[in-house]
């Protein structure tokens, strides 16, 4: 059973060695282009926590297996829609970013987007066009494609929605 609480500071380290082997996995699927650059930052973490949307995942023993940020309100990249539309563009929503886990563990998605789904019943995520992965889970666990939306630095990330 995997059990979800608020990062902690003195989790750092844990969550830089968490995004590495999720880079790895990524690497594995064909996902060359996405979280390059050193991202997530130790400075982009720092302000998830110290804002209060940082969380980890862990498992029976109390291990850190796995991460993600839960960002309820608006995300600014996800003003403007291309070759789709939102499901919902009224309601508030919340958003699920830099979800990651350990190369052994498994759940923590699960655990992760059935969490989410108990706080916001407006949820919304994005990720890389060849993140086929996130693709998957986002599916299956009734996120629906929306359209393409860009971030800050002007990458393209394919959104999804689910209302519960």
């Amino acid at each position: 059973m995997i059990s979800i609480r608020k990062t902690e500071i003195a989790d750092l380290d844990r969550l830089m060695d968490i995004f590495e082997q999720a880079r790895h996995i990524m690497r594995q699927s064909g996902n060359l282009k996405q979280w390059t650059g050193g991202y997530p930052t130790p400075d982009i973490l720092r302000q998830d926590i110290a804002n209060g949307n940082s969380y980890v995942c862990l498992d029976e023993s109390e291990k850190i297996i796995g991460t993600f940020a839960f960002i309820p309100g608006e995300e600014p990249t996800y003003n403007h829609i291309y070759e789709g539309a939102w499901i919902d563009n009224v309601r508030p929503y919340a958003t699920i970013h830099r979800l990651a886990s350990t190369l052994d563990s498994r759940g923590v998605a699960t655990a992760c987007l059935e969490w989410c789904g108990r706080q916001c019943d407006n949820l919304r995520a994005d990720t890389h066009r060849d993140n086929h992965i996130l693709q998957h889970i986002l599916s299956k666990y009734g996120f629906r494609y929306c359209g393409i939306i860009y971030l800050k630095n002007g990458d393209e990330r394919l959104a999804y929605q689910r209302i519960c």
